[in-house]
């Protein structure tokens, strides 16, 4: 039951699922306080600012860190919400959200314009076949510029004008107009061609009490409360001991249908057995097959992490195998210093993942960590065509058996204003930059094209 609504009689054409992209810091948790607000999910005298960043850290640094679902009721229809961040270095999450939804707002700060993270996130979006919904926020500001920002958005979606819903997430404009295309324009939820329910696993974390809990999304079928289910991955039984939904709060019901997102109980105490990207099905009346969950990602920055007592090692390894359950890009494995002592050489999608990565295990956990400096990881081919991975010095072999050593290239976009581009231009060229392209997005505003070695950004 949602606020009267019993979804048994409501069926999945009144669900909608969607998700808001943007650029950092353009808005996206303060325009889902409104959501919640508009839709008397929370109540005002509950809301706080940015509701949906439940995280301490997040609060703190003002910034979205992790995904966060919220089921919200409005006009007979129930609009399940993922907020994501923003941070390129957090992009992972985002990829993790597209794949359980089927629409997305496009969120543009009227006043910043169209920048690198709304280019990275829209293309992932239009990758996945999501209906997408441009929202040009902050109009508000005194220096917002929505004409020239909404000539952006029509050159790079090649949407009409009246197709930009203005808004402000502060003030609370435009809202009403944002959930009524939602409904008009996201598609509802279809039904796969499989005897069996699946439910994909696209977050989870590990509590103290209740073991591992993942948040889902249905795609087939139905899981109920006290059900034995399986995860598909590596065949591990497990019984959906609690099942609900979030507004951000947990809401215990008797089970999740096709096209619901919601969270499931498992009772596991190995995290490992409760992976991101996991099909979750019924013991009893097994899927197919899994769905095709998330691609491995690849770690760009390396570090060593290493407790300041060595009698913690056990207990930052037991924090890393938690802390990898919600933050599946995250990597890890032992390494040994001759001065730091046992510890973990950890992969990383950036510095400020590193930074949140080594905080939060420090919080979370009190741990009183040192990391080494950040380096990149470098592949060795040596004179027998052997080819392997270092993520150190140390670890290269003699240079009499070297071949080749190759560095990782990343395919750099920057959006800048027309004028510095000269400048850009030598400073990507002395970091051994190759130029591919660049496009305008108007007549004061470009993109630049390179490739470029990772070391050098």
């Amino acid at each position: 039951m949602l606020f009267g609504y019993n979804f048994g009689t409501m069926g999945t054409e009144n669900i909608r699922n969607f998700c808001i992209i943007a650029h950092i810091d353009h808005g996206k948790s303060t325009l889902a306080d409104r959501f919640l607000e508009e839709t008397g999910t929370i109540d005002k005298r509950d809301l706080k600012e940015q509701t949906l960043d439940t995280m301490e850290l997040e609060r703190e640094r003002g910034i979205t860190i992790k995904l966060q679902p919220a089921r919200m009721e409005y006009k007979g229809h129930i609009l399940n919400l993922i907020d994501t961040p923003g941070h390129v270095d957090f992009a992972y999450e985002v990829s993790r959200s597209l794949a359980a939804v089927e629409g997305a707002l496009l969120l543009v700060d009227a006043s910043q314009g169209i920048e690198a993270q709304t280019l990275s996130t829209l293309y992932a979006a239009i990758e996945s076949g999501l209906e997408i919904i441009p929202v040009l926020n902050k109009i508000d500001l005194p220096h917002a510029e929505p004409e020239k920002v909404a000539t952006e958005i029509i050159n790079l979606l090649g949407c009409k004008k009246e197709d930009i819903i203005l808004a402000s997430g502060k003030t609370g404009a435009g809202v009403p107009e944002i959930l009524d295309r939602i409904i008009k324009s996201v598609p509802s939820p279809k039904t796969l061609d499989d005897s069996g329910p699946k439910a994909l696993i696209f977050d989870s974390f590990y509590d103290l009490y209740k073991g591992v809990i993942c948040y889902v999304r249905i795609f087939n079928g139905e899981i109920k409360k006290g059900e034995k289910i399986e995860l598909m991955a590596q065949h591990n039984p497990a019984e959906a001991v609690e099942i609900g939904y979030l507004t951000p709060k947990f809401i215990q019901t008797g089970g999740l249908k096709n096209g619901e997102i919601g969270y499931i109980v498992t009772g596991l105490k190995e995290v490992s057995k409760a992976r991101v990207g996991d099909t979750i099905t019924s013991a009893s009346h097994k899927a197919g097959g899994p769905l095709a969950g998330y691609q491995t990602v690849k770690p760009f920055v390396f570090a060593g992490l290493f407790t300041t007592e060595g009698d913690d090692f056990p207990l930052l390894r037991d924090a890393l195998g938690k802390l990898t359950l919600s933050d599946s890009s995250l990597i890890y494995e032992p390494e040994n210093s001759m001065a730091l002592g046992f510890g973990f050489r950890c992969g990383f999608l950036g510095l400020l993942h590193m930074e949140i990565v080594k905080e939060r295990l420090e919080r979370e956990f009190n741990l009183d960590l040192i990391a080494t400096s950040p380096s990149v990881s470098y592949e060795v081919v040596k004179s027998s065509g052997e080819t392997f991975v270092i993520t150190s010095p140390s670890e290269l072999p003699d240079r009499s058996v070297i071949r080749e050593v190759r560095e990782p290239y990343v395919k750099l976009e920057v959006v800048s204003p027309s004028n510095y581009l000269g400048a850009i231009m030598k400073l990507a060229q002395e970091r051994h930059g190759v130029y591919k392209n660049t496009t305008y997005l108007d007549e004061t505003r470009a993109v630049l094209e390179y490739e470029i070695p990772l070391s050098g950004i």
